[in-house]
């Protein structure tokens, strides 16, 4: 799916996770550049922090050797992180950002409020992957679960979907479509561009809980307990006519809520 990959990694406990995740989406002949920004320009914690660094740049080669792909690390010393991140993205042309949350309680309750991922998920010009901490921790995922407000999910969900399902040998994938209780009913099961079965599920809602935008998560997260899933992977959207749907409330919201492994994609 992705020829380069680009991990923004902040500590060292993420390079392995990181990368096991991130291979599921390379190319055979694909590569993944990990980057490590030290937020500050001050000198000696710039000169501390680059020495420590070493905690990453090491684990990245062992691990990337591990699972035979090639891995090439790179360290930057920038006051902007996600500044630093759209730049090595452009200058190194990825084709895909994947990166991971970890909000400061110190500082917000929020997860995304002057979060690295917030400004990366909205400005970059390559496609975006989001995943939370249990998408990290699964060794192993039972059913991929594919949700959309629209009659098909994005397409980047299901190719996404199709190449984690063929990393774990045949993963089932199934697609929700989540509509108005007189909506069209999904069709049978179908099947992926590369042969994986598909199958497609309906849960219908009222038009007036639909037309509440805040409540989207927690739809979304009540008619997936209901088919035991495995992994969520939500796709961006247009919501009738009212923006996208991968806003950074509406992420904040499913991120925080989500007792399983999610990942949000946008491109």
């Amino acid at each position: 799916m992705y020829r380069r990959l680009l991990v923004p990694i902040e500590q060292p406990a993420d390079v392995e996770p990181l990368l096991r995740f991130a291979a599921q989406l390379l190319d055979a002949d694909g590569e993944i550049r990990v980057l490590h920004v030290i937020p500050t320009r001050s000198l000696p914690e710039v000169t501390r922090r680059w020495r420590a660094s070493v905690n990453i740049v090491v684990p990245a080669h062992e691990t990337g050797a591990a699972l035979d792909i090639r891995v090439d690390p790179e360290v930057r010393s920038a006051a902007d992180v996600a500044g630093e991140i759209l730049d090595s993205a452009e200058t190194h042309h990825v084709d895909g950002i994947l990166m991971t949350l970890r909000g400061s309680a110190r500082r917000t309750r929020s997860i995304f409020v002057g979060h690295t991922a917030s400004s990366v998920l909205h400005h970059a010009a390559v496609d975006v992957l989001i995943v939370n901490r249990l998408a990290l921790v699964e060794k192993k995922v039972p059913r991929i679960l594919v949700p959309t407000f629209s009659s098909t999910p994005s397409a980047k969900a299901l190719k996404a979907a199709e190449e984690i399902a063929l990393y774990g040998h045949g993963t089932p994938i199934v697609t929700l479509a989540l509509g108005a209780r007189d909506g069209a009913v999904p069709e049978p099961a179908t099947r992926s561009p590369r042969g994986l079965p598909i199958h497609h599920k309906h849960s219908a809602f009222s038009e007036a809980i639909l037309g509440h935008r805040h409540r989207l998560p927690e739809l979304i997260l009540q008619a997936a307990a209901r088919l035991r899933y495995g992994l969520l992977l939500v796709g961006e959207e247009s919501i009738r006519g009212e923006g996208p749907l991968l806003t950074r409330r509406f992420l904040e919201e499913l991120f925080r809520r989500a007792p399983c492994p999610v990942v949000a994609i946008r491109g």
